[in-house]
């Protein structure tokens, strides 16, 4: 079994650390299990390097790095809605046309936040809930954890998928004592004595090249969203794949992985 733990300042530190941990001569397969990934300032990054990999992404036919992290968190929507409430309101009327886009037919992981599938047909608003009990708690701090949000329902499951299984646990809108699709499955937030909201995300799988940089701009973006509406600092993002896989033209990675030059598309 191949596993590590990196931890750096910002995505694209953490993203090249995690990179370089799976390529490895020892590691011919270039996957490791049970990752985990720490960026400090989690909303930073190197913006020369982005254009970089998009450049190289793009020559590969995928989709833009800002394309994956609306999935997760849509900026420019945000931008223009007044309150988390508006922004969800917003989104759900959005989303069917979303939907019809090549890849997003089983939804969105930000349509998870805003309208999770369980509970009631009009779904589950889990970004207004945190944040609304972010905003009471931090009045007095008194419960550090007990801030969730779920991406993974029932009928994501694939039997015949290799790579793990899940077991769900919690469920939005059901479990609301404070104690007590997707290869994103999970959110968890905390809050500590200094105010800060910490965010870790438990990812079924994920695949390096084609997802975990705009994955991790994303996820960055939603925390501080977060944060700021709750009135409180954004604070660190955990990111732990059960399998995580270094996918993509390799070769014509490790220039930038290693600092040696541009890459050549």
């Amino acid at each position: 079994m191949h596993s590590f733990t990196v931890a750096e300042r910002d995505v694209t530190q953490a993203w090249v650390a995690a990179c370089n941990k799976l390529d490895r001569k020892d590691n011919p397969g270039r996957t490791g299990l049970h990752t985990v990934v720490r960026i400090a300032e989690p909303t930073r990054d190197d913006p020369v390097f982005r254009a970089e990999l998009d450049r190289l992404r793009t020559a590969h036919g995928l989709w833009p790095l800002e394309t994956v992290a609306s999935t997760l968190f849509p900026a420019a929507v945000a931008a223009r809605s007044a309150s988390p409430g508006a922004l969800a309101e917003r989104y759900r009327r959005m989303y069917p046309a979303i939907k019809r886009y090549p890849g997003n037919h089983r939804g969105t992981y930000f349509g998870r936040l805003v309208s999770y599938p369980a509970v009631s047909k009009d779904g589950v608003d889990q970004l207004g809930t945190v944040i609304g009990r972010l905003r009471t708690q931090a009045a007095g701090a008194k419960i550090a954890a007990g801030y969730e949000i779920d991406l993974a329902a029932t009928a994501d499951m694939n039997v015949e998928e290799e790579s793990g299984a899940d077991l769900l646990i919690h469920t939005a809108g059901k479990d609301n004592s404070y104690i007590g699709f997707p290869c994103l499955n999970h959110i968890s937030l905390q809050l500590d004595r200094d105010r800060r909201v910490h965010a870790a995300a438990m990812y079924r799988s994920h695949f390096m090249f084609e997802r975990a940089y705009g994955n991790y701009l994303g996820l960055g973006r939603l925390l501080a969203y977060i944060a700021e509406q709750a009135g409180l600092a954004c604070g660190t993002l955990t990111v732990v794949a059960g399998h995580a896989r270094l996918d993509g033209p390799v070769t014509k990675l490790r220039p930038l992985l290693t600092g040696t030059g541009r890459m050549a598309a």
